[in-house]
């Protein structure tokens, strides 16, 4: 299966510079090399049609968003592994990272001391499309802000882990996590039990006992319910598959009603309090009533029920104002000013086009560049300057040039392969890894690895499950 396999100029996932298999991936090695390639493409379209059968899709949308395309995330069957030893600093230098995240979200709706220290421009925050001023003052049970999140990692030439954006508001791909590992046990069991790999399986459970810890009044017992736009939204499959394990209600605006600034559920018994909403909900469209009125998707009122301390709303309201990608360049700020540390993992250098000397820069080497808009996500807005055309970077030129403010800027970094099997042949493909925290109030835990996304086009560094980028299992060993 490697006979073909080309050892090029980047950081390498399974073999080192000279081309020696690296010693956490020599189990795999040997056993994949044993393994026809008939076989193993065999095994590969066996776990993509389960997907596919058990509905774990993803719904894609071209640029007029009117198209859309249901399908299943491409699977990469050859495992990502990462050691224990590099797992145990990745690991605190998350912990650290969104400690500091959610600190920063409730220093800015209460005290804004790093504002009014100057640490970070107000006029960064203020004009902030996600900054609420309706969150100003208002208290969040446990001042758990940031309940899940999803941090985007990637391995630069020399292998150090780089903080490439914070994925606070409704961070996806958790249950791909699990479905990857479900079908990895079942089709490659000894290749699995050769390892000793860290579980993810108590995730789901993890997430839930801190959505839990954060009920306000019935603590015991509280009710928990995941509010979904709906089936037309693009990761609805993983919805409905969080809900059903954790055991809660999948419902939409509809099946909500406030009642006396209290949240009910309607169901077949009569109205049932809701005590935590997990919401999958943008919030623009969250409350019609504090928001955007001509939302269908929100809950009228629930703005009301959350500032009265009736209902806790995760991640809360405002969120956004921490992972918009301009404020990224300031998380080691961050860091440094709540937690008195430097920061563990390192951001990729960042040009923030609003200052002057960053914007004429950038202008100057836009085909070394990535380019992105900073409130969008999803691998949309973006120009990869090595990889566009020169009419392609000077349209994108004259967006920058009419909004500058709206865009930063990072140097193309080379991201980590791995041997990846893409239509029968064995290659490398560049990737990331997105690892998923829970923090609620006894405390915060990580997914061991969490998902690694996969570029499949030859040479494309977008990994986004949004541009068609596929996913791995990731294990971490003890």
């Amino acid at each position: 299966m490697f006979s073909d396999y080309q050892h090029l100029p980047f950081f390498d996932e399974m073999f080192n510079q000279n081309g020696d298999v690296r010693a956490h991936y020599e189990q795999v090695y040997r056993r994949l090399s044993n393994v026809s390639r008939e076989e193993l493409n065999s095994l590969q379209e066996t776990m993509q049609t389960q997907m596919m059968k058990q509905g774990v899709t993803f719904t894609l949308y071209n640029e007029q968003q009117n198209d859309p395309l249901e399908r299943t995330i491409p699977v990469d069957v050859i495992p990502r592994i990462i050691p224990a030893n590099e797992w145990k600093i990745v690991e605190k230098g998350i912990k650290q990272r969104i400690t500091a995240l959610n600190e920063f979200i409730r220093d800015v709706y209460h005290e804004q001391a790093i504002l009014r220290q100057g640490v970070i421009p107000r006029k960064i925050v203020v004009s902030n499309p996600y900054f609420l001023t309706e969150m100003m003052g208002v208290d969040v049970p446990g001042d758990v802000y940031i309940s899940l999140s999803g941090v985007d990692l990637i391995r630069d030439d020399a292998g150090q882990y780089l903080v490439l954006e914070d994925n606070l508001r409704t961070p996806s791909g958790l249950s791909y996590i699990l479905k990857n590992r479900l079908w990895m046990t079942r089709l490659f069991s000894e290749m699995f039990f050769e390892h000793r790999i860290r579980s993810v399986d108590e995730s789901i459970q993890l997430f839930l006992s801190n959505l839990r810890s954060l009920a306000i009044h019935n603590s015991n017992d509280p009710v928990v319910v995941l509010l979904t736009p709906g089936s037309y939204n693009s990761a609805y499959f993983e919805h409905a598959f969080l809900a059903q394990q954790m055991g809660i209600d999948l419902v939409e605006g509809k099946d909500l009603v406030v009642i006396d600034n209290k949240v009910f559920m309607k169901t077949m018994k009569g109205l049932k309090q809701v005590d935590v909403v997990y919401r999958r909900i943008d919030d623009d469209f969250l409350d019609p009533l504090a928001f955007r009125p001509d939302s269908l998707l929100g809950v009228p009122g629930i703005m009301n029920a959350f500032r009265a301390g009736n209902v806790v709303i995760a991640n809360a309201p405002g969120t956004g104002v921490a992972d918009d990608k301009a404020i990224y360049s300031y998380v080691p700020d961050m860091i440094r000013f709540y937690l008195n540390e430097e920061p563990i993992l390192k951001n990729v250098p960042t040009y923030i086009l609003s200052r002057q000397e960053d914007l004429e820069y950038v202008l100057a080497h836009l085909s070394e560049m990535v380019v992105k808009e900073t409130s969008l996500s999803g691998g949309y807005g973006m120009l990869i300057g090595p990889h566009a055309s020169a009419e392609e970077i000077q349209q994108f030129k004259g967006k920058i040039l009419e909004s500058p403010e709206k865009y930063i800027a990072q140097p193309t970094i080379q991201l980590s392969r791995t041997p990846s099997l893409v239509d029968g042949q064995m290659v490398g493909r560049h990737i990331d890894l997105r690892p998923f925290t829970f923090l609620g109030r006894e405390g915060m835990d990580v997914t061991p690895g969490g998902l690694t996304r996969v570029a499949l086009k030859e040479g494309s560094l977008v990994v986004n499950s949004s541009q068609g980028g596929g996913s791995k299992d990731t294990w971490v060993l003890y």
